[in-house]
């Protein structure tokens, strides 16, 4: 294999130098470091955005970096025109350089690696401009960098649309559930909406709300049991576990790959029929439907809610995400800091609905594929994530070459 030369990034890419009038940027156009996700997951719309004066002004195939915090590893792949704070370094890549390879070349741990050892301050490191344009990027010729481009972006491209897919599915679900169990305008046995068909309705006292007739209140305690089955995946060291954990969660939306020997403590072991439900700030609603698959563990941070079928399962999940439920756990959460408070599973499964078997059962059917789906495509783009970091450095330094 011949040795790739290399270049330093001031000689593909330089920063923006221009600039745009804030009052032309919306949510989904200004970019600060708030908005781009840890992780180098993308960005998502702005929460604030400035209304006077100008900021530096970003323009599609800009590659978008925060310079706070760099540990963080936010970075994007501008898709449209906008406006970018101080706090983010626009990098505009070079004529003769694919900017796609460029924005690839730094989504590595190496070159967010190298902007902290420049960076300066310890409670907020920012990075050193001049000494981030210093990183060495492979220096391949034009028609390699395409080729490597995409594959790459082949790669991001697909769980993109997983991501969509989900979206969809998810307002899907959403909406579905606050017809049968909001409003109230589940199928009645002639397939009519209930309460909007003249359905009867009886006042609850302990939901201070009418509930259709026949219903009953119910704990989540009284519908589901709680597991707390264990194992040490330690005693197990040669095994592969699936292990659920939050920081896994939080960057993946699924399990992690480990191996027995590097996990420490006991974990939860989880079945086909279990959803797991976050106590640790509940505000996040981290709630998880779990895979049909071998060696499934979970952290001792999530509540294990073991359905008797998929269908109660599938119910069960849509109650785990419904705002109600999450104010609930929000409100009944302590602990001494504000970034880290739980909520007690006693109290998590004292919260109580409007209830009726069967209807829960028939709803659960009806959302049964689309749930699945849902579970498929986010262990699909945890495969296809494996598989582009594991491609990533081996493209850039000559050891898998495209021919």
């Amino acid at each position: 294999m011949n040795k790739i030369k290399t270049t330093q990034l001031k000689n593909a890419a330089h920063y923006s130098d221009q600039r745009v009038n804030c009052a032309e940027l919306k949510a989904n156009n200004f970019v600060g470091t708030d908005n781009l996700l840890q992780n180098k997951l993308g960005k998502i719309e702005a929460n604030y955005t400035p209304n006077s004066g100008f900021t530096t002004s970003y323009s599609m195939g800009d590659i978008l970096v925060a310079n706070i915090r760099p540990y963080l590893n936010k970075i994007w792949y501008a898709t449209n025109n906008g406006g970018s704070s101080a706090d983010v370094l626009t990098l505009k890549v070079n004529t003769n350089y694919n900017s796609k390879f460029v924005y690839y070349s730094l989504f590595r741990n190496d070159f967010f690696a190298h902007v902290m050892k420049g960076s300066k301050g310890t409670k907020m490191p920012r990075g050193d401009k001049n000494q981030v344009l210093n990183f060495l990027i492979s220096d391949f010729n034009l028609p390699d960098q395409q080729k490597i481009a995409i594959v790459l972006s082949a790669l991001d491209d697909k769980i993109e649309l997983n991501n969509k897919i989900n979206t969809n599915l998810e307002m899907m679900a959403k909406t579905l559930y606050d017809y049968w169990f909001v409003q109230f305008d589940f199928q009645d046995e002639n397939d009519k909406p209930y309460k909007t068909n003249g359905g009867k309705m009886i006042w609850s006292e302990e939901l201070k709300k009418k509930i259709p007739e026949g219903w009953e209140v119910k704990s989540l305690i009284d519908i589901t049991n709680v597991s707390t089955e264990s194992i040490n995946p330690f005693n197990y060291p040669d095994r592969e576990f699936k292990h659920y954990s939050i920081p896994t969660f939080d960057q993946l939306g699924t399990y992690g790959i480990e191996k027995g020997n590097a996990i420490m403590s006991n974990k939860f072991t989880i079945t086909k029929t279990d959803v797991l439900v976050s106590k640790l700030n509940p505000w996040f609603n981290r709630v998880i439907y779990s895979t049909e698959e071998n060696d499934l563990i979970s952290s001792t941070e999530f509540v294990i809610w073991r359905s008797q079928s998929i269908n109660m399962k599938n119910y069960l999940y849509m109650i785990a995400r419904d705002p109600s439920f999450v104010a609930y756990c929000t409100n009944s959460a302590a602990g001494t800091s504000n970034s880290h408070k739980r909520v007690n599973p006693t109290v998590m499964m004292k919260y109580k609905i409007a209830y009726k078997k069967s209807i829960a059962e028939i709803f659960g059917s009806k959302l049964g594929p689309a749930i699945k789906m849902y579970a498929k495509n986010q262990v699909e783009n945890k495969t296809l994530t494996d598989l582009r970091d594991w491609l990533l450095p081996m493209l850039m330094n000559g050891q898998v070459t495209i021919k």
